[in-house]
């Protein structure tokens, strides 16, 4: 039957969503267009094809138990020299986003796998480029601010052409959206870039 490599991911919606995955293609990341825009839940990772309608139902019943949570971005960091990666900051959902992928790696689910790294949710905006390339990411973004209400998850399949395929969303089990979350949304919800 084979084997699939899927990931768990929160989606940032437009349009920063094809903002940041046009920009992170001008930084030279050939990968970018593959990519949609997102915060890792769990990395790639792979499965037997035949686990997927067990991964669907894990993954249903964590989104099932979650609740609605304000998500903002704010401003750049970077895992150089660790990793290759230059990211835009997650300053508010941060916890929540640790939880959920404990939650999706738990030792009772099917998705049970170490990680290379602690966890550290982010959005990569440059990765694999040039150390000029990366450091023009890290500047240019640096005053980038987004904020939305975040109100559930995708499972996404990479493709044998290194394209990552929505297979299926999540919604949580929270109906209302917090106060502060549909504030934000309001608000907030007008990503900037600093003038050039």
């Amino acid at each position: 039957m084979g084997t699939v490599t899927i990931g768990v991911s929160i989606a940032v919606p437009e349009p920063h969503g094809s903002l940041l995955q046009e920009r992170r293609s001008g930084f030279g990341d050939a990968a970018a267009h593959g990519i949609p825009t997102h915060v890792t839940l769990l990395p790639p990772t792979e499965v037997g094809a035949g686990a997927l309608p067990a991964v669907e139902a894990h993954l249903s019943t964590v989104a099932a138990a979650a609740r609605p949570f304000p998500m903002r971005l704010c401003g750049t960091g970077t895992f150089r020299p660790l990793s290759p990666v230059v990211y835009l900051r997650v300053v508010e959902g941060a916890e929540t986003c640790a939880l959920l992928q404990q939650r999706i790696r738990d030792a009772s689910g099917p998705l049970v796998r170490e990680l290379q790294f602690p966890y550290h949710p982010h959005v990569t905006v440059a990765h694999g480029i040039d150390e000029a390339a990366m450091d023009r990411a890290f500047e240019e973004l640096a005053g980038y601010e987004a904020a939305w209400p975040c109100t559930g998850f995708a499972l996404a399949e990479q493709g044998a052409d290194g394209v990552w395929r929505k297979l299926r969303e999540y919604p949580f089990g929270g109906a209302v959206v917090p106060p502060q979350a549909a504030r934000l949304d309001r608000g907030w919800n007008r990503g900037s870039l600093p003038a050039r």
